[in-house]
């Protein structure tokens, strides 16, 4: 393997990574939107930070409408749920794979880019 390839693998899944970390996904977006291994987590990410964004709407609604400490344990596992789904998603960057987020993969192709 050439330096270049190296470079260009380790770019990959630095971008791979930033797809997954919220806003940091437009960071991708603009660089290496070209690129069709970063593409995919792209979508992926956008996805994730799509259904992030509503989710932490209806999170706020509820909190405001209900008593937030009686629905706080469901709450925080949804957002455990994000977390997970975030880091799944890393480690399939790192691995350079393309593998769907579980749940949300499908929304993804929404975002073709």
């Amino acid at each position: 393997m050439t330096e270049e390839q190296k470079t260009s693998s380790g770019e990959q899944k630095l971008m791979g990574v930033l797809c997954y970390l919220g806003i940091l996904v437009l960071i991708p977006l603009v660089l290496k939107k070209s690129d069709p291994e970063v593409k995919f987590h792209i979508e992926q990410g956008l996805a994730l930070f799509v259904a992030e964004v509503i989710w932490w709407f209806v999170r706020w609604i509820l909190y405001k409408l209900v008593v937030g400490l009686v629905l706080f344990p469901i709450l925080w596992l949804v957002d455990l749920g994000f977390l997970v789904l975030a880091i799944i998603g890393i480690l399939n960057a790192i691995r350079g794979e393309k593998k769907p987020l579980p749940l949300l993969g499908g929304l993804a192709k929404s975002f073709r880019l």
